[in-house]
């Protein structure tokens, strides 16, 4: 795909349509249809966890206190959903797409490009306007980089508002990043999950703030962003925004973290509001689009590449 007044440079995959079942071919537009659709009918597991490890509702004492237990149960879930977890339905086309997807983004993170991108391990998913499968990309995304064999991934839901990645994780109602950014006392460490998905860990959305961008804006949110990363050396941070358009939250995001993927609802989301929302990103960015919900390029679902101002 291409946008007026930018250029593609270094498209670094296509995407392909998936097969969802060995009788059935589905589509990514299916997919995220489907997985939201389980999201709302799949019974909440708030996952604060109790002492046996099974996931429970949090208790007003430790909600309270503003801490959690450490260790939730994700993977049934997100099986269910048809996620990027063994033995979930998702295709072995689908998963390839996201093989193709985050190499460059792991490369800019962590390898070859490392020393071209600056804080490349920090990474920002959003997109124009609602309902584009922001919050599915960035979920998968973060399982399939959690598969690396070198690296480990965190993350973390700062789309307070809509809570996407809380949701389908069942970690709605649980302490998250405004209850960090609102209490001195707290510290990550506090509500960062693991899970019972090697190499992957969460922090959900935690509570309703009407200054959340303020908060985002504030001293202590830079900090703690260097914190987090400061902490791993071989960790990567995924932040799953707001869309760009409708909340100045995400262009804060942006200023904090070194590469940006942004989604494309293919054939849905109109090409002015798609540029509107780039250049309110800032111009040195490394920013990665991905048009989502397609069969575009030679019958391929998705497509994944660079984007800079024409020179």
């Amino acid at each position: 795909m291409s946008v007026e007044g930018k250029k593609p440079v270094a498209a670094t995959a296509t995407a392909t349509a998936a097969t969802a079942a060995a009788t059935a071919t589905t589509t990514i537009t299916q997919l995220v249809d489907a997985s939201d659709k389980d999201v709302a009918n799949t019974p909440s597991k708030k996952a604060n966890m109790v002492p046996d490890n099974r996931v429970g509702k949090v208790s007003p004492d430790k909600m309270a206190a503003g801490k959690n237990n450490n260790k939730v149960k994700i993977l049934d879930r997100l099986m269910a959903a048809d996620m990027l977890v063994p033995g979930s339905n998702l295709g072995r086309e689908i998963q390839d797409d996201y093989r193709r997807i985050k190499r460059p983004l792991v490369s800019n993170a962590c390898g070859r490009n490392k020393a071209m991108v600056e804080r490349g391990y920090l990474i920002l998913v959003t997109s124009s306007i609602p309902g584009e499968g922001k919050s599915y990309t960035s979920v998968n995304l973060a399982l399939s980089i959690s598969l690396e064999m070198d690296n480990t991934v965190l993350l973390i839901d700062c789309d307070v508002a809509k809570q996407g990645v809380s949701r389908m994780l069942g970690l709605e109602n649980v302490c998250g990043l405004v209850d960090v950014l609102e209490d001195d006392e707290l510290h990550i460490g506090d509500v960062l999950l693991q899970t019972d998905i090697p190499n992957f860990r969460v922090v959900s959305a935690g509570k309703q703030n009407e200054y959340y961008t303020e908060l985002l804006a504030s001293q202590r949110m830079s900090e703690l962003v260097d914190e987090i990363a400061g902490r791993y050396s071989d960790r990567i941070i995924i932040f799953d925004g707001p869309p760009l358009l409708p909340t100045p939250q995400t262009q804060i995001l942006a200023g904090l973290v070194g590469q940006v993927v942004f989604i494309i609802e293919a054939g849905k989301t109109p090409q002015a509001l798609v540029e509107e929302a780039l250049q309110m990103l800032p111009k040195e960015q490394a920013i990665g689009l991905v048009l989502n919900k397609t069969e575009g390029l030679s019958g391929r679902g998705n497509y994944y590449g660079y984007y800079a101002d024409d020179v």
